[in-house]
């Protein structure tokens, strides 16, 4: 896929066959948001890059593009695969929306580069990026501010991830540490495994991230707004074939259902959506992000398995999803999301 052919797509609604989101508390209502092209200037929707998402980031891009261009934005397809980021300065853009996902995008590299450039971009910025983007030093902080994430540990050989197996137990769950999407995961339910599951892995990154397995309901839960501030969207509960909830399922097929309402026992989205907004905050996100969540099935415990700082905007993504059961439509998301563009240096009060 072509930047321009990404550019040509339309930001999609739920998959079908998924529950369709119904509802959303008040709270979270907002009416449509305009926007006149003198506001943003020229905005440049940053989409494809080198990243093994690169497919799911033409399509995030290419609804993101539409829905600024609906809405009066005088937006434009930039993928930096094609084109050196500097000609983002000498082209005379204004702001960056970052549809990028994986590495050098969603990483702080861009981020850093858009810092020298001086052009305000939307997301984290670059410590919160590169941080978040580290599953392991994700862990490693959340574990430090007490909140609740699955035993693990960080592997270099396939005889580490024999060992973490015997420490872990089976299910493990075993993924590159610095990868999105459910690219290079394995649920390993053998000791038997371990060395192709780890292989896999090391395909994609030096570092390899051995995670118990919660056995419960997955959920996810977006948040938008500012570090010292942030709010939980509504959560959505994904129920997925067998519990398979990877790259394929994820963007590829229509079988895999998103339940808004969640149908969580009383209080749970509540104490999720703290436990997240916590996790955001720890971490200085903003912008926007969604964090992903096991709950324990028989303790009802959850469990914060990761954060994503740039989240998906295809006709699949769940942050779009779950903004439309809050009242948010897709392009009222996208231009909220672009007002909140600015820079680390400019962030701090």
């Amino acid at each position: 896929m072509t930047t321009e052919e990404a550019a040509n797509m339309s930001a999609a609604g739920p998959p079908q066959g998924a529950k369709a989101p119904v509802g959303g508390s008040a709270a979270h209502e907002v009416a449509s948001v305009g926007a006149t092209p003198s506001e943003f200037g020229r905005v440049a929707v940053l989409m494809g890059g080198v990243s093994a998402e690169r497919e799911v980031s033409l399509m995030s891009g290419g609804g993101v593009l539409k829905a600024l261009l609906s809405k009066g934005v005088d937006a434009h397809a930039f993928d930096p695969a094609e084109r050196p980021l500097d000609d983002l300065k000498r082209e005379g853009f204004d702001r960056c929306f970052i549809a990028l996902h994986g590495r050098f995008g969603e990483d702080g590299t861009v981020q850093g580069a858009l810092e020298l450039l001086g052009i305000p971009y939307t997301g984290s910025g670059v410590m919160a990026s590169a941080i978040s983007m580290d599953k392991v030093m994700t862990k490693r902080i959340w574990r430090f501010e007490g909140l609740s994430t699955p035993a693990w540990a960080q592997v270099s050989s396939a005889e580490q991830t024999h060992a973490a197996f015997a420490e872990l137990g089976a299910p493990m769950i075993v993924k590159p540490a610095r990868e999105g999407s459910s690219i290079g995961f394995t649920k390993v339910l053998t000791e038997d495994q371990c060395d192709a599951a780890y292989a896999l892995a090391a395909q994609h990154d030096v570092e390899v991230l051995c995670e118990q397995f919660i056995a419960g309901d997955e959920v996810t839960c977006p948040v938008l707004g500012a570090a010292d501030a942030p709010t939980a969207l509504p959560l959505i509960r994904i129920v997925a074939p067998d519990g398979n909830y990877d790259y394929q399922n994820k963007y590829f097929t229509d079988v895999t259902q998103y339940l808004v309402p969640a149908g969580l026992p009383a209080g749970e989205e509540e104490a999720i959506s703290a436990l997240v907004c916590r996790a955001y905050q720890v971490l200085r996100c903003r912008g926007w992000a969604r964090a992903d969540v096991m709950i324990d099935a028989k303790t009802r415990t959850p469990y914060l398995l990761e954060i994503n700082t740039s989240p998906g905007m295809t006709g699949h993504s769940l942050v779009p999803m779950s903004a439309k059961a809050a009242g948010i439509s897709y392009e009222d998301l996208c231009v909220q999301l672009l007002r909140s563009t600015t820079l680390d240096a400019k962030a701090a009060p």
